[in-house]
């Protein structure tokens, strides 16, 4: 089992215990994700597999969140914030803008990257780096400004 899935179990049964059962709802939501991918894949998921799956479920939320903020809904957007700061404890620590900035830079040039030909390269060889650690739509705009500019 890998660290995650194992953290997130060991998550549940402590909120159990604790009696937090809003918590073990959202903790046992994202578990049965977890588990359906692994039955349609019919693969084990490692810790990237997990987090994979933690960055969809967080991205679902935030664009709930959104909505339901835009549209007056503070009951739901409650909700769903409250989501996203437990899937959030098992997230890596976000990159900052300029540490992002710094290995896009270095991506670029270590391909000698010159064209948006180049974008899909540079934008692979990045995944695997930030992986979890920074939203895919930054690094594509930075990558792109890098590569205009």
């Amino acid at each position: 089992m890998s660290n995650l899935k194992q953290n997130l179990a060991d998550s549940i049964k402590t909120s159990m215990k604790a009696r937090e059962l809003e918590r073990v709802k959202v903790l046992r939501n994202v578990q049965s994700v977890i588990k359906q991918i692994e039955l349609d894949r019919k693969v084990e998921l490692d810790d990237a597999g997990v987090l994979d799956v933690l960055q969809k479920q967080l991205k679902q939320r935030q664009e709930s969140l959104a909505i339901f903020t835009e549209n007056g809904r503070e009951d739901l957007a409650t909700k769903e914030q409250f989501e996203i700061d437990i899937i959030n404890e098992f997230m890596p620590k976000q990159m900052d803008d300029d540490e992002l900035a710094a290995l896009v830079n270095a991506e670029v040039a270590e391909q000698g990257a010159t064209s948006m030909r180049d974008m899909g390269s540079v934008m692979g060889a990045l995944k695997s780096k930030t992986a979890g650690r920074a939203d895919p739509a930054v690094i594509s705009k930075l990558v792109k400004e890098a590569l205009q500019g």
